[in-house]
């Protein structure tokens, strides 16, 4: 069974900022991204295993969700049994450096954003 996941803000569908942000933003997606930048092609179980917190079933909810936008090529092989293998696309190349961006200042930020979140909460 396959099926399309669509997500469109109803209040504002035309709006890039809620659409886009809203999918790659999610708890997964950005991970799942940014460990497909580690290696030009990698297999569901190598994927998996890199994010052990993630389910099965949300890797590949999260895989679909990408494929259908356009981030993540998935290539099947004839073979027994079928080998699928993952990559970016060259759409998600050109997010690579935001996201490496925000990495980066999430390293920078994050013992200060805690900091600040415990001093709000006593």
């Amino acid at each position: 069974m396959n099926r399309k996941i669509v997500a469109r803000d109803l209040l504002y569908p035309e709006c890039p900022i809620r659409n886009i942000l809203a999918r790659i933003g999610d708890k997964w997606s950005m991970l799942v991204l940014y460990t497909l930048a580690e290696r030009d092609c990698m297999r569901f179980n190598a994927i998996n295993n890199s994010i052990p917190d993630i389910s099965q079933k949300m890797l590949t909810t999260t895989l679909r969700t990408l494929e259908q936008d356009g981030l993540v090529n998935r290539r099947i092989y004839a073979e027994v049994p079928p080998r699928v293998e993952y990559s970016l696309t060259e759409r998600a190349l050109t997010l690579l450096p935001h996201l490496n961006s925000l990495i980066d200042w999430s390293l920078r930020n994050f013992t200060d954003i805690m900091h600040d979140r415990e001093m709000a909460t006593t």
